[in-house]
């Protein structure tokens, strides 16, 4: 197994990312040639019921973390949560899943997202050069239904 710091949480939620700051955070992938990951953030009290409702429902989430460095790209999951703790007052979330395959890289989901945003030319250049430093979460989803 290897693990890794998780410094960031975002979770996918009608297509918007929801940002979540964690207090701490560990990745570990199991290696277990099924390739499924763990992720356990912890997290503030005030947003328990997002995760108690989403448990509840059983649903999947997709979920992005950036690991190690805030610099990072995001890696993008898909999910299940198989715990929710609380713990004074702080909870504990673990997700267990699977890691997504993104055909689109990072700067080609930033460019399009620039572009639907209507800008073109010299703003556009600027633009993608400044995000590509300050390297803005966007949905893995952004670009679906394209090839």
């Amino acid at each position: 197994m290897k693990t890794f710091k998780v410094v960031s949480l975002q979770v996918v939620r009608n297509e918007e990312l929801v940002d979540f700051d964690i207090v701490d955070g560990l990745i570990i992938n199991k290696e277990d040639g099924k390739k499924t990951w763990l992720v356990e953030t912890l997290l503030t009290n005030d947003h328990i019921e997002f995760f108690q409702e989403a448990e509840q429902k059983s649903e999947d989430l997709e979920i992005q973390v950036v690991i190690s460095h805030k610099g990072n790209d995001p890696a993008a999951f898909m999910t299940s949560i198989r715990c929710i703790k609380e713990l004074g007052a702080n909870i504990s979330i673990m997700f267990e899943g699977k890691l997504k395959k993104q055909k689109n890289e990072y700067a080609e989901l930033l460019l399009d997202d620039l572009i639907q945003k209507g800008m073109s030319g010299e703003e556009l250049l600027h633009a993608f050069r400044d995000k590509m430093v300050e390297k803005p979460r966007i949905p893995a989803s952004s670009k679906a239904g394209t090839s």
